[in-house]
C-alpha cells in the first residue's frame, strides 16, 4: 500500500509522505479499460452529483475547468498560436461519498501531435487526500479520460435507451466513438448490430477491426456512407465527431431520421433544429445542469457556438422561454427516480454529455485503490519530514 500522511483525532502520527506513480501500462494493469466497472462507477458518481456531495471549480462549483487559450497572432516568436483544440487546461474537483477524494486533470492539446504519432491531448491526473491535501497518486490519464467519457454515455443508455434495443450507430469512429460503443455494450447488453459512419477509410477499417476483436456481441457490423443511413433504424446513437467551433460546422441531425424510441448520446458537437427541440417531441437530458449554467456565465448565451455541446443550446432555449420549465432533465434525477427519463417506448431522447472532472476523480479513485491492493505502480518518496511546515 502507498504510505501517505496519516492522522487520528488526537493529531498526526507521522510526517512521512509518499505518492504512487501509475504509467499508462500500470493504469491498464489496474483495470482502466474495465468498461462495465467504469459505467457502474459513473452511475455512483451521478447519484452523489444529484445529492450535491461534490465540488468543481468556479463560484457555482460546476466549472468544467480553467483553460489557457492562445491568440491568432503573437509578437512572441515561440508562443503557440490558436488552432483546433489548441489549449492547456486544468480540471479540479472533489467527490464525496465513499470516494471522498479530490484531484485535478491537467492536459495540453495540439491536433498536430497526430503527425508525430501522439494523441491530440496528453493527460495527467493527480489524486489527493481530501483531508490533508496529500498527493495519493500521479497517473497517466489518457485512458482514464477516454473511458470515463464513454462510460457516461453508457449510463445514459442504461437508463434512457428503449428496453431490448439491438441496433447502435457511431458517427465518428475515433477514440471517443470506441469508448462510447463499448459503454453502450455494457449499458445495453441486448445490442448486437452497429452501423458506422466515418470520414477516412483507414479510420473506419481500424474501428471495424477493433469492434470485431473487442466487442463480439456485435455480430453485425455495417459501414454506411451517410449520417442519415447511420441514424435511420438505429436505437442507440453516438455523435462523437470533432469539428471547428461554430454551429454551422457541427454535424446536422435531422429529427426525421430518428426512429420512435431512439436514444442519442452527444459527447461531441451536433446540432438539432430548434423547432424540434421546442416541439416537445423529444426528451432533453443533461449530464449536469450546473455545468451548462457555468458555461453560459463564462461564454454568454451563445455558449453553444463556442463549446459545441448541445446542452448549451437546451439551456439557451429554456432561458429565452422557448422551452418551458421542466423540459430539460438531469440524468442524476433520472437515476435517483426524482424525474422521469423515458415516458414511453416511443420517446426520442437527446442526451448531452459535457464531461466533468468529478468523473475523472471517481474513476481515478477506483483505479488508485485497485493499484494499492495489487501493488501496481511505483511508490515515490515525497519527504520524510517537510522542510517547511
Amino acid at each position: 500500500m502507498t504510505a501517505t500522511l496519516t492522522s487520528t483525532s488526537s493529531g498526526p502520527r507521522t510526517t512521512a509522505l509518499q505518492t504512487r506513480y501509475l504509467s499508462e501500462p500500470d493504469m491498464v494493469a489496474a483495470g482502466v479499460r474495465d468498461m462495465p466497472a467504469c459505467v457502474d462507477t459513473m452511475e455512483r458518481m451521478f447519484a452523489l452529483l444529484g445529492a450535491g456531495d461534490y465540488r468543481m471549480a468556479g463560484a457555482n462549483n460546476n466549472s468544467h475547468g480553467a483553460m489557457v487559450l492562445f491568440p491568432d497572432r503573437s509578437p512572441h516568436e515561440r508562443m503557440p498560436l490558436n488552432g483546433p483544440d489548441r489549449r492547456f487546461m486544468a480540471m479540479p474537483a472533489y467527490l464525496g461519498g465513499d470516494f471522498h477524494t479530490s484531484g485535478v486533470k491537467w492536459y495540453g492539446s495540439n491536433i498536430d501531435n497526430r503527425r508525430s504519432g501522439l494523441p491530440r491531448s496528453i493527460h495527467t491526473f493527480i489524486l489527493n487526500d481530501a483531508d490533508t491535501g496529500a498527493p495519493l497518486a500521479v497517473m497517466n490519464a489518457n485512458l482514464l479520460s477516454s473511458y470515463r467519457t464513454g462510460a457516461v454515455s453508457g449510463v445514459g443508455a442504461r437508463h434512457l435507451a428503449v428496453p431490448g434495443a439491438t441496433v447502435a450507430a457511431v458517427i465518428g469512429p475515433g477514440v471517443m466513438g470506441r469508448t462510447a460503443l463499448e459503454a453502450f455494450a455494457a449499458g445495453v447488453p441486448t445490442l448486437d448490430t452497429v452501423k458506422i459512419k466515418g470520414r477516412s477509410r483507414a479510420g473506419i477499417d481500424s474501428f471495424v477491426a477493433w469492434v470485431r476483436e473487442t466487442l463480439p456481441q456485435f455480430t453485425t457490423v455495417e459501414v454506411v456512407d451517410t449520417e442519415e443511413e447511420a441514424v435511420r433504424g438505429s436505437q442507440v446513437i453516438a455523435y462523437t465527431t470533432t469539428a471547428p467551433t461554430g454551429s454551422g460546422n457541427y454535424p446536422q441531425l435531422d429529427p426525421d431520421w430518428l426512429s420512435p424510441g431512439a436514444f442519442v448520446s452527444a459527447p461531441a458537437c451536433v446540432t438539432v433544429p430548434d423547432r424540434w427541440l421546442a416541439s416537445g417531441e423529444g426528451r432533453l437530458v443533461l449530464d449536469n445542469r450546473g455545468l451548462y449554467e457555468c458555461w453560459h456565465e463564462e461564454f454568454g448565451e451563445d455558449a453553444f457556438e463556442t463549446v459545441g455541446i448541445i446542452g448549451n443550446r437546451f439551456l439557451a432555449l429554456e432561458k429565452s422561454g422557448v422551452l418551458p420549465p421542466g423540459a430539460v432533465t438531469d440524468i442524476a434525477d433520472v437515476i435517483t427516480g426524482d424525474a422521469v427519463g423515458r415516458r414511453s417506448d416511443d420517446d426520442i431522447v437527446i442526451y448531452s454529455v459535457g464531461g466533468m472532472p468529478v468523473e475523472d476523480v471517481a474513476w481515478a479513485t477506483t483505479l488508485y485503490r485497485r493499484a494499492c491492493a495489487a501493488d501496481i505502480g511505483t511508490v515515490l518518496p515525497v519527504w520524510d519530514t517537510p522542510e517547511m511546515a
